[in-house]
């Protein structure tokens, strides 16, 4: 197969790069504008090609065996080094097994009776507010507290005390790894530290709460099992996994409704109908095109590739980039439109949580929570969107409104 030359920006320090993709919110759409759907550049010292578009990742997606995960330094260190993420092969495979077993069939109905109570009490919360209230916070800390309660057994006193931690955790993962006193990451890294020690703390626990039942016996590569500084790394990557593609979800799916009501009026007719209507799949469909909740993965490469004709080097790290539309949509995709998903008029492949062995650990659980989240509001409460707020999108780690989206809530 012939392949033509790897693009290049030609950055050569790659700090001009670097200061771009943390500032412009449009850093790799420019960029593939100018170099087409497969580039290379400099980014936190690390050589790094971007990818978008079905071919290219159709191609990498089915070259597996030459690929291995991959994350940013930020990301290695502040995840741990025992942590699947970090891990290739067998290592990787044994634990995403064990993990794996939090997101069963029947885990998941298990946890569905303290998903659905969570869902009461936020929308309660929400219409005896006496002012607007951020709904993207409100589904930031539904989402930890989902994953809090049904995989750690927290109450509500311990969840916020984790939560707090929490967040200054995930704030730091994707940012420059410099652990001087005082930086995001060095406040990062401590509050690692305080999460490891409360996870461990639950996992020693000769009653175990929640669904770490499901995790006892659980064997590493070797068939040794694992031992508790283990499973901690593999839970705080649970939490993670398991919360902020969820928040994410959820606050895109409300922004979208309120901003196209219309859509709201259609869904909400089928919900009375069915809480399980097809609209309700077609329009979380519609909203993970538009805002993937995971905006990309990497891999890197083992041996040479070829990205949709494209020449890649072995070693390369690949970020693809889960891009709603390319140039060369119709204009039809930038309108969000969930009945495409009904129609028939679609036939994109959507990767709204990553794609091969390597997806989401996260993803039925958060399905279930969009689900649940969204039959449980619409069929309970009104809300309004206030003026004078920015809605666009913060994009890193996930995309959620700027200005929190600020909303009046009324009991239907």
């Amino acid at each position: 197969m012939t392949t033509t030359p790897l693009p290049s920006t030609g950055a050569m320090s790659g700090l001009g790069e670097t200061l771009a993709f943390f500032t412009q919110a449009d850093f790799a759409q420019r960029r593939f504008q100018a170099y087409g759907d497969v580039f290379e550049t400099k980014l936190l010292a690390q050589r790094m090609v971007f990818i978008r578009g079905e071919r290219a990742i159709g191609d990498l997606l089915g070259q597996g065996d030459a690929l291995e995960g991959w994350w940013p330094d930020s990301v290695q260190q502040l995840l741990g080094s025992k942590s699947l993420a970090n891990r290739n092969g067998t290592g990787h495979k044994a634990r995403r097994r064990v993990v794996g077993q939090l997101f069963s069939s029947a885990a998941l109905a298990r946890y569905t009776p303290s998903i659905q109570q969570l869902v009461e009490e936020l929308c309660q919360e929400l219409v005896t507010a006496e002012k607007p209230l951020p709904l993207a916070a409100r589904m930031r800390r539904f989402a930890f507290a989902v994953i809090a309660t049904t995989v750690l057994g927290l109450d509500g006193a311990s969840r916020d005390a984790l939560f707090a931690d929490f967040e200054i955790w995930t704030r730091a993962l994707f940012s420059i790894p410099l652990a001087i006193p005082g930086t995001p990451f060095a406040k990062a890294m401590a509050a690692r530290q305080r999460l490891l020690r409360r996870i461990k703390a639950e996992l020693q626990r000769d009653s175990k709460a929640g669904g770490l039942d499901l995790l006892s016996g659980g064997l590493d590569e070797a068939g040794i099992p694992l031992d508790d500084d283990d499973l901690a790394e593999q839970l705080l990557l649970l939490l993670f996994a398991g919360y902020e593609t969820t928040a994410s979800s959820l606050s895109c799916l409300f922004r979208a409704l309120l901003l196209n009501p219309e859509i709201e009026t259609w869904l909400r007719e089928g919900l009375a109908e069915s809480v399980t209507s097809p609209r309700l799949d077609a329009t979380v469909l519609e909203v993970m095109r538009l805002t993937p909740p995971v905006g990309g993965f990497f891999r890197r490469s083992l041996a040479p590739i070829s990205l949709a004709g494209v020449a890649i080097p072995q070693g390369s790290v690949v970020q693809v980039v889960l891009s709603p539309a390319s140039d060369n949509d119709d204009a039809d995709l930038a309108a969000f439109r969930p009945q495409r998903h009904l129609d028939g008029s679609f036939g994109q492949t959507l990767l709204p949580f990553g794609g091969g062995e390597r997806v989401c650990l996260g993803k039925a659980l958060a399905e279930l929570e969009i689900r649940l989240m969204a039959v449980g509001v619409l069929q309970a409460v009104e809300l309004q969107l206030q003026p004078d707020q920015d809605l666009a999108l913060q994009l890193i780690p996930s995309p959620s409104p700027k200005d929190g989206l600020l909303v009046q809530a009324a009991a239907r």
